[in-house]
């Protein structure tokens, strides 16, 4: 590490290499070589010809492209691109000087975009293939977390108010279910990732029916031919210069859509740690607070929720340069796509690497669990202790004012006071409610009673619907995964 320049944190701290090899600059240009390559064999295997009738490709060019197709001259191509403030020629001019033989034939007849869009596509469709790996053994993660705590029952909340309880379990099928939305449109989006294939200047062809002497039919194999070489099965039908920046603004919703499910989640793990029922893992050495030495801050899901936050704003960048392509293409959209397309793919690398790191090992705590529902549970069966009155002969209206008045001073005492929920006691006492304390005290012997389907929800929803999806991916899900979080 050079201390004494800027370093990106997304590399140096949060991001997989895997990714960051992806968008490497070795990756890149290689990438541009594989295109020029690709398009010279498609043209030898068309027959090229001159006007003479003569093969312009020749099967040694083809061969001198392909020994040197990796070995990439960086300095050469600094050092003229420093000359003459264009990279793409930069690059074709190194790629001759180790190619004198296929210099002639190198780029012949494309345009920079043939190499910039081309390659970028082959980056982002092997970018979202990483990301659905991720995204994938998150989902694993909290459907073992959901079976194992779908019967542990939990005050929900709604305004961050206690709420009629749920499960732990059952809470996390929401988290689930935002995941499983997001791998769909991470799926559909992958099949709208086309070649762009080869168009020429604006979109026309017309140098390539030019080299092949009008012949529209060779021209159209021609388009198929690179993209199939490329690793794509179509191309796109038309295009102006560029592919369409449309396509990016698809791509950057899947990842900030990722970016917003997992914002729900690490917000979620943040307030579940201040009630102290939830927490994310923590290290045995690891250091909360440089003041307070007890402090276990939920680190890892405030950094999750800095980062996606981050990404959700980036997709207005997408927006503005697809809306901004002026005709044919604008070169306004050059600049920030530098940017903006590798950091939002290893912000989506970086908050899935800790999405899958708190969920592996997050710990619950039952007794807190148990302790805030107890608190809160003799609110919750008023309406049950309403109903019970009602069947021995009570007036429904006086009952309900009769316990109004008791939870409220219980919340007062609570409150103001600091002391136990005793609206029980209250309502024991109260000679007009026809209940006595052990009655009143068995309807909250098991709780899950006030959870609803909760615990068979969440069976049924793993079971019907994770657990197949999961099975599909399963040879993923094997897949080895280096992504770790490193501070």
């Amino acid at each position: 590490m050079n201390v004494d320049l800027y370093q990106e944190p997304l590399v140096s701290r949060y991001t997989s290499k895997e990714m960051q090899k992806l968008f490497s600059e070795r990756t890149k240009f290689t990438l541009w070589r594989r295109c020029w390559l690709a398009l010279a064999e498609s043209f030898y295997e068309l027959d090229l010809q001159d006007e003479d009738g003569k093969p312009i490709i020749k099967e040694e060019q083809i061969q001198e492209l392909k020994d040197h197709l990796t070995d990439i001259n960086f300095e050469e191509a600094r050092k003229k691109e420093e000359e003459i403030r264009h990279d793409v020629m930069s690059h074709i001019y190194a790629y001759g000087k180790q190619c004198p033989n296929a210099a002639k034939i190198i780029h012949l007849g494309a345009t920079s975009a043939f190499v910039t869009c081309n390659s970028e596509l082959i980056q982002q469709r092997e970018g979202l293939k990483i990301i659905k790996r991720r995204l994938l053994k998150v989902i694993k993660n909290l459907a073992d977390f959901a079976i194992r705590y779908k019967g542990i029952v939990t005050l929900a909340y709604t305004h961050f108010q206690p709420a009629q309880p749920t499960t732990i379990g059952k809470r996390a099928t929401l988290y689930i279910q935002d995941l499983l939305m997001d791998l769909e449109y991470l799926e559909f989006v992958l099949k709208m990732i086309k070649a762009r294939g080869v168009k020429g200047t604006t979109g026309t062809q017309a140098s390539f029916l030019e080299l092949f002497h009008e012949d529209h039919e060779k021209v159209k194999k021609l388009d198929k031919l690179v993209s199939l070489k490329l690793g794509f099965d179509n191309a796109f039908d038309v295009t102006g210069q560029t592919y369409p920046r449309k396509l990016d603004t698809k791509i950057a919703e899947v990842l900030a859509g990722i970016a917003t499910s997992s914002h729900k989640f690490g917000v979620d793990m943040r307030l579940a740690s201040h009630l102290k029922i939830m927490e994310e893992p923590f290290e045995k050495a690891q250091v909360g607070s440089s003041a307070m030495a007890y402090k276990r801050n939920p680190m890892r899901s405030e950094r999750l929720t800095a980062l996606s936050r981050l990404l959700i704003g980036k997709i207005i960048n997408f927006y503005h340069t697809a809306a901004n392509q002026w005709l044919e293409r604008s070169l306004d959209d050059s600049a920030i796509r530098r940017i903006d397309i590798p950091q939002s793919f290893l912000l989506a690398d970086a908050i899935l690497i800790l999405y899958n790191n708190i969920t592996k090992n997050m710990i619950v705590y039952p007794k807190v669990v148990e302790k805030h529902l107890k608190e809160e549970l003799p609110f919750m069966v008023t309406e049950a202790i309403l109903m019970k009155a009602v069947e021995r002969g009570k007036d429904r209206q006086q009952i309900h004012e009769r316990i109004r008045i008791h939870s409220m001073e219980a919340a007062k005492r609570i409150k103001e006071e600091g002391k136990n929920n005793d609206l029980f006691e209250r309502i024991a006492n109260d000679p007009i409610i026809p209940i006595e304390m052990e009655e009143l005290n068995k309807l909250i012997t098991d709780p899950i009673v006030f959870a609803g389907r909760a615990k068979e929800q969440t069976e049924e929803y793993i079971h019907n619907i994770v657990e197949p999806t999961l099975l599909k991916y399963e040879d993923i899900l094997k897949q080895e995964d280096e992504g770790k979080v490193r501070y």
